[in-house]
């Protein structure tokens, strides 16, 4: 760490502590110091030393870089600079003070409740939006980006106690011309939150984030991932062949509006699941807000304050930003 501070002191940023750390990186809160006694803090990602000589990683952590400069979007994690300094590459983000969704759905498991289900819907809605957005980007040059984010979990969906959602994590997306790929010869995400198309080796397109989504709008509501097991080959298995169960048989308060949208998320043949996450954003919304006031911003951020005896702005000990 002491190292690390003295490098990013060049470049103008106090690291002030680690707050996540995966096989290949490593993410700190930090200080952005400027003119006037200007502070700002920001979230700074780096790869590891070992691997920042390694063509493949920098070419994949530049990629990333390039890709989310240009997604400007409330419900996605704001990136504002790529730098490189001691030979390491590092990415400048928005930090956000709050908890990731593992943690979240950890929390109601401690206190051995369930997650209201308007709230678990604001909250995927709140996903789909930003998704929404990511999968319409296109380039300066008015290409379609072809973006799909890979990579949907609860470790990658941050939660301020401001009541915002946020998706994170873009470090193995698929977009044209701008990450490193090997579709069709290795699975990219993880093992438990795959797509049907991802788990079989299939080319993906943006709708193979929205099966995984449904998968964390379930695990939301039921406290577990039905096609979570010890060994990944059976998750994989699970995920191409484990039957779809009523979901309002697990969950007395699920009602078949809500069952509908899970069902459709949820289905295996992609031409016949949601064509996009505006569609399913469109879905969550009617649901939520048809019959007057549901859930916003504000009303959440009070239950997540509520919820882990927040009374100030700083983020909890035993909170985690998602790994890398």
């Amino acid at each position: 760490m002491a190292s690390i501070k003295h490098i990013f002191n060049e470049v103008h940023y106090e690291m002030t502590r680690k707050v996540a750390e995966g096989g290949m990186g490593l993410v700190y809160e930090a200080l952005q110091l400027g003119a006037g006694n200007f502070r700002k803090v920001v979230a700074v990602k780096l790869i590891r030393e070992e691997y920042s000589a390694i063509e493949e990683f920098q070419n994949n952590f530049i990629g990333e870089a390039r890709l989310v400069a240009d997604l400007i979007h409330t419900n996605i994690v704001q990136t504002y600079h790529l730098g490189q300094v001691g030979g390491q590459y590092f990415m400048v983000m928005e930090f956000v003070r709050g908890i990731n969704l593992e943690v979240f759905i950890e929390q109601h498991r401690k206190d051995g409740k369930l997650i209201p289900k308007d709230l678990a819907a604001f909250i995927i809605s709140r996903v789909a939006r930003g998704l929404s957005y990511a999968h319409a980007k296109c380039d300066r040059e008015g290409r379609h980006l072809k973006l799909v984010h890979r990579d949907i979990g609860p470790k990658n969906v941050l939660l301020a106690y401001e009541g915002d959602v946020k998706l994170t994590d873009f470090g193995i997306a698929k977009a044209l011309d701008l990450m490193y790929n090997e579709e069709g010869k290795v699975i990219a995400g993880k093992d438990d939150y795959l797509s049907p198309e991802q788990a079989s080796y299939a080319i993906t397109d943006a709708r193979a984030d929205l099966f995984p989504l449904g998968i964390v709008l379930t695990e939301l509501l039921l406290g577990r991932n039905i096609f979570r097991s010890a060994d990944r080959a059976q998750s994989r298995r699970n995920i191409l062949t484990l039957p779809i169960p009523d979901f309002t048989k697990l969950r007395a308060d699920i009602d078949p509006r809500l069952e509908k949208i899970i069902q459709r998320a949820l289905v295996r043949d992609r031409d016949q699941r949601y064509q996009s996450a505006y569609e399913m954003l469109t879905d969550l919304e009617m649901y939520l807000y048809s019959d007057g006031y549901g859930p916003t911003n504000e009303k959440f951020g009070v239950y997540l304050k509520n919820l882990f005896g927040v009374r100030d702005p700083v983020i909890p000990a035993h909170s985690t930003r998602p790994a890398i």
